[in-house]
């Protein structure tokens, strides 16, 4: 009976279709850059930004006549309490992955600088949150004078060490598309990279990715990669659901505040949430995935919702994000120097 291999089959037929549209689209980038002014990247921001302008231009007064009541403004004002919850779960798997890599780590500094890198992904480029943490990994910094693990981290280990973070989280919001059923085949497709997390595949990809973001982060193109554990990150990947689901809190509550629930059932929130917020972790060039998310959120749930109330649920989950972020680093930040100069003093 061949029933009960069918779902690896379809697994590898999807595996291989993955790969090849992965090549393409590098051979397309690469010849795509070489004409298009200022690259990629920066385009894509652009035309995604200019997208989600256009669409409040068509639905400002829709959007404006949907703003929160005083209940509403209670939850917008919980949500930021969670995506501040949510901010401490992403150091947490940061952490985690550090200790699949075979380092031990000092938890409070660790998570201090998490949080104070963490505005740094507002600033143009969007990597510069990451090329903070590569330094941070490297050797310790003024801001920062505790190490954040028990010895300093090679170029490539570091590497791995930060790029590695943002792969097992997107991973783990795309296992989470599964919630809304087969969606013509797209839920199979989301359980791929968890597949691809295996040390198996995931040895080869971090190599072309440590090629590509080497320079870009501040570090010398290593010439092999580090050894990587054989074991599947089930510990990280586990921390990552839990981050996901906490900035789905954040997410659940601007739903809340503007009285959508009902609209689509959290059957649907849930899994269009985590298509959006995935593509604007992955999409390079994006500051905090500025545009990317809100664009992919209406182009997915646009289909069976008004623009305007995705408009105005997509603007209420960037300001509430946008301030616990402002909120966590200055609240790092000062705690960082508080702590650097009480040792400076003895």
């Amino acid at each position: 009976m061949l029933w009960p291999w069918l779902p690896f089959r379809l697994v590898l037929m999807a595996m291989a279709m993955l790969d090849r549209l992965l090549r393409v689209l590098r051979r397309g980038a690469a010849a795509a850059g070489a004409w298009v002014p200022a690259g990629v990247a920066r385009w894509i921001t652009l035309l995604s930004v200019g997208f989600l302008l256009a669409a409040l231009l068509g639905h400002g007064a829709q959007v404006l006549a949907l703003a929160p009541d005083a209940q509403g403004w209670l939850w917008l004002l919980l949500g930021v309490g969670v995506s501040l919850l949510s901010l401490l779960g992403s150091g947490l798997l940061w952490g985690m992955v550090l200790r699949w890599l075979g380092q031990r780590v000092a938890w409070q500094p660790l998570l201090l600088a998490y949080l104070a890198s963490n505005a740094r992904k507002y600033l143009p480029g969007g990597i510069w949150h990451l090329a903070s943490r590569v330094q941070l990994l490297r050797h310790s910094t003024p801001l920062t004078p505790t190490p954040l693990t028990t010895q300093p981290l090679s170029d490539s280990l570091a590497l791995v060490g930060v790029l590695l973070d943002p792969l097992v989280a997107a991973a783990a919001a795309l296992a989470l598309v599964v919630w809304g059923g087969l969606q013509g085949g797209l839920a199979l497709l989301a359980l791929v990279p968890l597949v691809l997390l295996h040390p198996r595949w995931l040895a080869p990809g971090l190599a072309w990715l440590e090629r590509r973001k080497a320079a870009a982060l501040g570090v010398p193109v290593p010439d092999q990669l580090p050894a990587l554990p054989q074991h599947y990150p089930w510990q990280p990947l586990l921390a990552g659901l839990g981050f996901v689901l906490l900035r789905f809190g954040g997410f659940a509550c601007c739903v809340m505040a503007l009285d959508l629930p009902a609209a689509l059932g959290w059957g649907g929130w849930l899994p269009g949430f985590a298509l959006a917020w995935t593509a604007g972790l992955v999409v390079p060039g994006a500051p905090a995935g500025l545009g990317v998310f809100e664009v992919v959120l209406l182009l997915r749930l646009g289909v069976v919702l008004p623009e305007a109330p995705l408009l105005a649920l997509a603007i209420s989950y960037r300001l509430v994000t946008s301030a616990a972020d402002a909120l966590a680093a200055l609240t790092a930040a000062a705690d960082q120097r508080g702590a650097g100069l009480a040792r400076l003093r003895n």
